[in-house]
């Protein structure tokens, strides 16, 4: 038996619109410098990734990505200054709550070791 930890944000409508899914999301926007490249890593359609950013976005109030067009230069997308701050803000936040969590579950279930 284990308690597992799942931080998710809700829009003032209640609706989700970050949690690990997004995380990775731009944590691999990060590594690539690609949201099409970060999206096929984890087997969703660019227009989904795109759709899920958007959604954030909105929710945030401030852009997490800057994204360029393809073409002959080629494009991408990175992290703007707000989006590397809100993602390591949420990373850390997540972090502490799982520890936190571990912290009461052996406090509440002692024996479940």
């Amino acid at each position: 038996m284990e308690a597992v930890t799942k931080i998710v944000f809700l829009d003032e409508n209640g609706e989700k619109f970050f949690g690990e899914g997004p995380c990775r999301l731009l944590c691999g926007v990060e590594k690539t410098g690609s949201l099409r490249s970060s999206a096929l890593s984890m087997g969703m359609s660019y227009s989904k990734a795109l759709k899920i950013l958007n959604n954030a976005e909105r929710a945030l109030g401030f852009p997490l990505t800057v994204r360029a067009a393809g073409g002959r230069d080629g494009g991408g997308s990175r992290l703007t200054k707000e989006g590397k701050e809100w993602l390591e803000r949420y990373e850390k936040y997540r972090d502490a709550c799982a520890q936190a969590n571990r912290r009461l579950y052996l406090e509440f279930f002692p024996k479940q070791r």
